[in-house]
Parts: structure tokens; sequence; C-alpha cells
């Protein structure tokens, strides 16, 4: 049934890019610049989702807000400092905005009301506006039924509830709920969607009253405000980088203090291919670039919940017991995240299969090791500093890599052609020994540094050894078989890494020839591709975008080797691949688009961390 609607599936999806972000902390739903909602799952980045027409335009579920006729043009921008997202649509007979937000738990609330709020207000002229709220439940799997309540309708399946709460009168229409009403300038009106595990005796019409209304908007703004005036960074690019500071805080879940990867599954790294991958889970490699770019603004509160939520996970079957770490885990750290297709829906402009659950969490990647204790050994250092049971845990968790560093594993970027002897994989093992010393040392605390020594030693010579292709004059993205063999003549950018985590100056000579060659090889136009699939086949069919985290290392990179001008034109062209609210996706296509899941943390992690360097360097 989805493949027979593939063909012009382009015209009825809006393009990622075309999306803002909003959330509470614990979901996030996106928006796009035609005033519909085409992505909400509630109620966490995991559970199933209510809106999916970004995967499915037909039978996904969305709920649309727009005047009747026709929009002369739209413009969409966050209220300033804050995650609360404005739409501006022009029509002939005036300007009407829709401000959408979700309020966040305030300091001292026990009982988080998850509510989704819509208010729609006639900044100039009258307008007729037609709002249409079509939920699918579960992937639109469950069927729903829809009555009347006081002051709005009821959605109700076999597994939620949900309430809706209108300033306008709405009609039934099949299994949607749908009105049309008109707004006199300076008036607006209030939508409120409620889910029904935080629904409860007390009905939202409380907020359907104007001054109400406006407290709840003042009250998100304020909250927002608030959390950001504790960034520390006063730099040249403030907006891009608070943009992606605040984009990073609507990917923590607050009650856990897990960060998950993106808020999406499914969206395509190329139309019609098959790289499409559920992100809404806690990368242990994401999480950790996301601590150590909230320590550099300042960020200390988060950072210690993520340690907080680490630790509980750690000591789980796979961590503290000694065995290997997952990849990534469920916001409730359980490492079972099978993965299935929902064969029903035909993906984002036809591109299926829609992928639930991740199969990576089955891979082992070993570079975990390194920008887990990395970001550890950083909220150690910069932080209260970490406790004698998270100290135990980092040891058991050293013990296991001591033995195993030295297998082939699945790498950074979880190909699925079997398991190599990545470079990336060695450099962030040698990382995660290193620091452990580090920590040991500076804190007084108790180890086996001597061997810990000797095998972050036997590291070092084998990345140097195997992993340098001296014909070539440049790192390589896997290791050869034996010393004194040169390895396969594959580049691979994570390499550019090297200096970043202090394997390597970057003044070193063999470094300098890496980057080099990396920019003659993989970059164009600042944007970086992560390898070259048909030098190094990942076991997928069809080919990729460019990768933004990987254009951001490049930016640092640059600036490491004292190519400073360059690399401020790199940034500031990145920039421009940015949508018109600064959220990237996780690839930029050969045309500028937007690919893959979005927004993706990896990549506004990267911005900071190279947008902060690059200013330190500049004065």
């Amino acid at each position: 049934m989805a493949g027979d609607r593939a063909a012009g599936a382009g015209e009825r999806y809006l393009p990622i890019a075309d999306h803002g972000l909003i959330g509470d902390l614990r979901t996030a739903a996106l928006v796009g610049t035609d005033g519909r909602i085409n992505w909400f799952c509630a109620p966490r980045f995991d559970s199933p989702s209510v809106f999916g027409a970004l995967l499915d335009a037909e039978d996904g579920g969305y709920w649309h807000l727009s005047p009747v006729g026709a929009v002369t043009r739209r413009q969409q921008y966050y209220f300033p400092d804050t995650n609360i997202l404005i739409t501006r649509m022009l029509t002939e007979s005036g300007i009407v905005e829709i401000q959408d937000f979700m309020p966040v738990l305030a300091a001292g609330d026990r009982n988080h009301r998850q509510r989704l709020v819509r208010r729609v207000v006639s900044v100039r002229g009258g307008t007729r506006l037609r709002t249409v709220v079509a939920p699918r439940m579960n992937y639109g799997r469950d069927a729903h039924r829809v009555e009347h309540q006081p002051h709005g309708v009821r959605f109700t399946s076999a597994a939620m509830t949900l309430s809706l709460q209108a300033g306008t009168t709405l009609e039934i229409s099949g299994r949607d709920a749908v009105g049309t009403f008109d707004l006199a300038e300076s008036r607006s009106v209030l939508f409120v969607l409620e889910s029904a595990e935080t629904v409860g005796g007390e009905p939202a019409v409380d907020l359907l009253d104007a001054p109400a209304a406006e407290e709840l908007f003042r009250s998100t703004a304020r909250f927002w405000r608030q959390w950001l005036s504790r960034s520390t960074y006063t730099g040249r690019w403030r907006e891009m980088v608070h943009r992606s500071a605040l984009t990073l805080k609507l990917l923590t879940h607050e009650p856990s203090g897990a960060i998950v990867a993106a808020p999406t599954l499914g969206l395509p790294e190329q139309l019609g291919g098959e790289r499409n991958w559920d992100y809404r889970y806690v990368w242990i490699r994401d999480a950790a670039f996301s601590l150590h770019a909230l320590l550099r603004l300042g960020f200390t509160q988060e950072a210690g919940a993520f340690i907080g939520w680490l630790t509980r996970c750690l000591r789980g079957a796979r961590g503290g017991a000694g065995g290997p770490l997952r990849v990534l885990y469920s916001i409730d750290g359980d490492a079972g995240l099978p993965e299935h297709v929902l064969h029903h829906w035909e993906g984002y402009q036809g591109s299926g299969p829609v992928r639930v659950g991740n199969g990576a969490a089955e891979q082992l990647q070993l570079d975990i090791y390194g920008e887990l204790i990395d970001s550890v050994y950083l909220f150690d250092k910069y932080g209260p500093g970490i406790s004698h049971d998270s100290w135990m845990d980092l040891c058991a968790i050293l013990e296991w890599l001591l033995e195993h560093w030295d297998v082939p594993d699945a790498g950074i970027w979880e190909t699925r052609a079997g398991a190599q002897r990545h470079t990336y994989s060695r450099l962030m093992c040698w990382v995660a020994v290193e620091r452990m010393i580090r920590m040991a040392r500076r804190r007084g605390l108790p180890g086996d540094l001597v061997r810990w020594m000797s095998v972050r030693d036997r590291i070092y010579h084998q990345i140097m050894e195997q992993g340098w292709n001296e014909q070539d004059g440049t790192f390589a993205q896997r290791l050869s078989d034996e010393p004194g063999q040169p390895p396969e003549s594959i580049l691979d950018a994570s390499v550019l890494m090297m200096p970043m985590v202090k394997f390597l100056s970057p003044e070193d000579p063999r470094f300098r020839a890496t980057v080099k060659a990396i920019g003659e090889n993989l970059v164009t136009d600042s944007l970086v591709h992560r390898y070259d699939p048909k030098q190094s086949p990942d076991g997928l069919d069809g080919t990729e975008g460019t990768f933004s985290l990987c254009s951001f290392w490049w930016v640092e990179a640059l600036a490491r080797t004292g190519r400073t001008e360059e690399a401020r034109l790199a940034l500031e062209k990145m920039f421009t691949y940015a949508n018109h609210l600064g959220l990237y996706a996780e690839q930029i296509g050969m045309t500028g688009e937007h690919l893959g899941n979005f927004p993706q943390a990896l990549t506004h992690l990267a911005l900071i961390s190279a947008a902060t360097h690059l200013d330190a360097l500049m004065g």
C-alpha cells in the first residue's frame, strides 16, 4: 500500500529543513512553516507517534492550523532566547501569527502536565482560519474514537487519551476534529492538547482566557531565558551557539538526565535509500559529546544530571557488571531496542523502510569508551567531581577495555559490513586509558597506573605504526594487519579528532598531511563526507550526503593547524546551510537539502565546539 503512494511523494511533504522544534524536556514536536505539526510522540521522545505525517503524509497524522485561502508569505522564528516558535503567515486580508510551545515544569511543581499549546493571533487585519486535528495513535496502527467534551474534544484509543481544549467550536469529522473561525485584528484563539498521562481532574479550560494564556506564554519564555542566562559564551557567533545550546537542551529528558540523539526516526540519509534509522535514544557517544559542549558553555547542572543517568545505566547487566558497554540505550537505560519496520508507512517522500528501534544497539563500538570517559574526566575537572562509586564503575569499565581494545569493531559510523580494526576506535581507546590515568593522578584515586600506562602506550604505537600510510602520507580509516604493512588507502574524517583529544599536536607533520588529504578528497565548499563508500563499502545500498558533524570538525582542524581565516570562512559557510531557525539535520545533500534525522545533537555540539575554539583563537 505504501509503495503505491510513493509516486509524487515530494509534493506531499515539506522539506525537512522547513520545520522548527518545540518541546518540554520530555518529548518534542516538529512544526512546519505551513502551520502543520507533522511529528509528535507522547509522552516521551521514544513513545509511539501521535502525529507522524513527516513519515507518511496520508496515514501518519497531523495538526494543521492555517488561514483559509492563499498565503502570500510564510515566516518562522523563535521568540528571542527561547524555544517558543512563531510562525507568521501573510494573506491578502491580514497577518496572523501562530505561537507554538510546550510549557516546562516550573521549579517547585511536582506533577508535569504535558501540554502542546497553539495560540493564533491576528496581528493585522481580519483573517479566517481553519484547523484540522488528525491524530493517528501508535504510529497510525491504533483506532480511536472522538467525542465532544466541554470546550473541545477528546480522542481515545486503547493505549492513550488526548484532551483538546479550544477557544473556538470544533466539529467531529470521522476520526478528526475540524474548525473554521474568524479572527479580528488583535484577537487570539488558544488550543491546548494534553495527553492522558497528565490529564487530571482539573480541566485545562482555565487556560482559554486571554490573561491565563498570556501568563503561560510569559512563564515559558521566562524559563528558557533564565536557563540560557547561565551561558558563559559571549563571542562572535552568540546567536548560532546559543540556538545550538537551546536545541541540545530540548533533546534532554529532564526526569532522567538522558540526552537523545534526535527527536525523530526514519528520516532518510538519501531520498529513496535504505539508510533510515531511529535516533530517539541515548547514544553514549552523542550524549558524551553533548555533555562536553554544554560544559564548555557553563551548563554544569545538565552535565551532573547526565552523569547521574550514566551511573544508573552503567550498573546494568551489560555495564558495571563487567561486560561491554552498549552503543545506545533507551531513556530508561534499557539496552534492548529491537529494530523492526513499519511496513504500513511509506516513509518521508516515499523513502522506506521506516525503522523503529535500532539494531546498532547490538554492535561493538569501542570508541564509545573514550568519549564516555573523556566526558566524565571533564565533569570531574570542571564540576564538583565524581563520587567513589562512579570511580569504581569506571575502573570496572576500563578493566574490560584493557582486555578487549585490540578486537575489531563496527566503528563510529555503525557500518553493517562486519567488524574492522578502525583507527578512530583505537584513538578513543587511547583516550579512555589516558583520561583514567589523568583522573587518578590529579585526584589521587586508586588504580593500576603502571598497567594502564603500558596499555596506553601500546595503543599509541599501534596507531602510529599501523594506522599511518607512509606512501599516501595520511592516517587511514583502518589499521593494517601487521606492523610494517601499509593500511588500505581509505580516508576517514574521524581522524580529524586527533589533536582535539590531545593525541597529536596539530603541528605534527603527519596530522597536517592528513588534513591536506581530507581537504582534497572529502571536502567540497566546507561540506565534508565522513568517508567514500565506494572505497569503503559499508554494507548498505546507495549513497549519502555530507556529514555536518564532520564539517564542523573540519573547521576546528583548520583552526588548530593555524589556518584561521580558512576556518572562519568554512564556519560562516556552514552557517548558511542551517535552516531558517539555525537548526541542522544529520546531513547536507548535494543541493544543500537537509537529510537524516532532524535536528541532530551531534551537529549542534560540534558547532559549539568549533565556534568557541575558533573564537578563542581569534581573540
